[in-house]
């Protein structure tokens, strides 16, 4: 498992941060303020707890909500996750009233998490982000109350192996035939899918109308986030199709032959689809960008990375100001995870966090349009749903002000921050640090971004089927440039059909989603990088 070029000392993380003394406050930089220093006298676990809370006062994007050490009392903490969740939760969005990593009716904040490594519960995370995975290589959803399908499938996994394709219908699993949408089945298959079991016994239909039982065992494959690609023609036009699951940090080859292969075939609108990609690297949404953006817009600002205060006011501090904060106790590797001697640094060793530039006119902070492919589009459709997050949302955000740029589905998930991780002894912390805007200044969709043809998606349906209502709303417009359609084809296409009455409510299809596909991503990882 990649570590995200992050590799510090347990020594210096847990004793040398919490020995920091207070530095003098800065005339010109108000908001930069160190933490308060406390006493490096306590167990292991309550260092971790010391360290959890001061590096959020430095890092977190909305840190100035937080209170002092003293009031705060990390250690009084049953454990970090606890620690962690009312960190998140004092910082309101003020469009809503709730904190912003606020999830109803859950302990877990919306973005906020923790990595305890290769046997922790979020290693499924981290290995779908890289691009290897040790699981059945499946998920499924309701698209009836009844109604249990695979949504997906992934390429080479054991799932794909036992013929299972998006769209069959599970009937049985592990002999329960009860399987309809209800809290104790859902809490079943969460158990099923994503508990100790090393196999699971599936009895389902397939898209042929054939009854199959099968065994799926847990294996380690190589993940290919792109699930389906196609040219279709429509009309005089040529609209290429493609399923991107994972903005892993494996398929910068498979991306550009993808798309080239578009282009090749004359393609002039590409269609998207991102229903279940909650993100990854931003270098992989950047790669994308640059491949589907207008080459005129070269040069040109993509987007904007923005820090918190307490960041980008620390470039008006001395070197030994900065040698007080936090962050400079995390080294800043290169790009081979080896660290950089830096003696101009501030602890005239090697190069750390404290040695970067966060403020917004930082040319670090501002990524511009390189296009890169010989696609030229007039127009790209994303397909999205309330799964849809992070990275995703990052490249439809980008695009928008630079193209024609059309949203199929339902509001997104709504994560325009991101993070790198940040270590403390034996745990990673993924805490927002910082925020990203595009070219027009836009960002701040906290609720998600909204579609121009709101629509469900049809689990009947096996990816390219023309007929599935998203991509066939996606291929009408291109062929009549309006999603409008006649009486008939409409009620399928919004799926607004007999079976309507017994579909999910968009908030059930939310949490269902969220509860039955834990090792999907949500996030937006964007590590540092500078060369010293």
């Amino acid at each position: 498992m990649k570590n995200f070029c992050i590799k510090p000392l347990v020594s210096t993380v847990l004793f040398g941060l919490i020995l920091v003394s207070a530095c003098k406050k800065n005339s010109t930089s108000p908001d930069v303020v160190p933490p308060t220093p406390v006493n490096p006298v306590g167990t292991r676990d309550e260092l971790t707890k010391d360290s959890i809370f001061l590096y959020a006062k430095e890092l977190y994007y909305w840190n100035t909500s937080l209170p002092t050490y003293e009031v705060f009392k990390p250690r009084s903490f049953s454990s970090n996750e606890t620690e962690l969740f009312a960190i998140t939760q004092y910082s309101k969005n003020p469009d809503t009233g709730l904190p912003y990593e606020y999830v109803a009716n859950s302990t877990s904040p919306k973005y906020s998490f923790f990595d305890y490594g290769a046997t922790g519960k979020t290693a499924a995370l981290k290995a779908d982000l890289n691009g290897t995975e040790n699981d059945f290589g499946f998920s499924v959803l309701y698209n009836t109350i009844p109604d249990l399908r695979i949504k997906y499938v992934y390429p080479n996994s054991p799932a794909s192996a036992q013929g299972l394709t998006r769209g069959c219908r599970i009937t049985a699993i592990n002999g329960r035939t009860n399987i309809s949408y209800s809290s104790g089945n859902v809490a079943f298959l969460n158990d099923a899918l994503f508990g100790t079991a090393a196999s699971i016994n599936l009895t389902f239909t397939d898209l042929a109308g054939v009854s199959k039982s099968v065994t799926v065992s847990k294996s380690t494959y190589t993940l290919n986030p792109i699930l389906f690609t196609n040219v279709y023609t429509v009309g005089t036009k040529k609209v290429g199709y493609v399923v991107f699951n994972s903005y892993t940090n494996n398929v910068t080859a498979a991306i550009n032959s993808t798309f080239a292969n578009f282009a090749t075939q004359g393609v002039t609108e590409v269609i998207v689809d991102l229903r279940y990609n909650g993100g990854g690297y931003v270098s992989t949404a950047t790669q994308i960008i640059d491949i589907l953006a207008p080459s005129g817009q070269n040069g040109n600002v993509m987007y904007t990375s923005y820090y918190n205060s307490y960041l980008q006011g620390l470039n008006n501090l001395t070197k030994e100001q900065k040698k007080a904060t936090v962050i400079s106790h995390q080294p800043l590797l290169d790009a081979q995870g080896k660290i950089q001697s830096f003696t101009g640094g501030v602890n005239g060793k090697y190069a750390t966090y404290a040695d970067l530039d966060y403020s917004s006119t930082s040319a670090d902070n501002i990524e511009r349009f390189a296009k890169s492919g010989s696609l030229n589009l007039n127009r790209v459709y994303f397909i999205v749903t309330e799964a849809t997050a992070s990275a995703s949302e990052l490249t439809i955000n980008c695009l928008k002000p630079v193209m024609d740029v059309k949203l199929i589905g339902t509001q997104t998930y709504g994560k325009p921050v991101g993070f790198f991780p940040i270590k403390i002894d034996k745990v990673e912390m993924y805490i927002p640090e910082f925020e990203t805007k595009n070219q027009l200044g836009v960002g701040g969709y906290y609720s998600g971004l909204a579609v121009d043809k709101e629509a469900y998606e049809d689990l009947t349906k096996d990816w390219g089927d023309a007929s599935e209502s998203l991509l066939n709303l996606a291929l009408t417009y291109a062929r009549t440039g309006s999603f409008v359609t006649t009486a008939a084809k409409s009620a399928t296409l919004g799926a607004n059909s007999t079976t309507s009455l017994q579909r999910l409510s968009s908030a059930e299809i939310k949490l269902v989603s969220e509860q039955l596909d834990q090792s999907g991503f949500k996030g937006m990882v964007k590590e540092p990088s500078k060369k010293f």
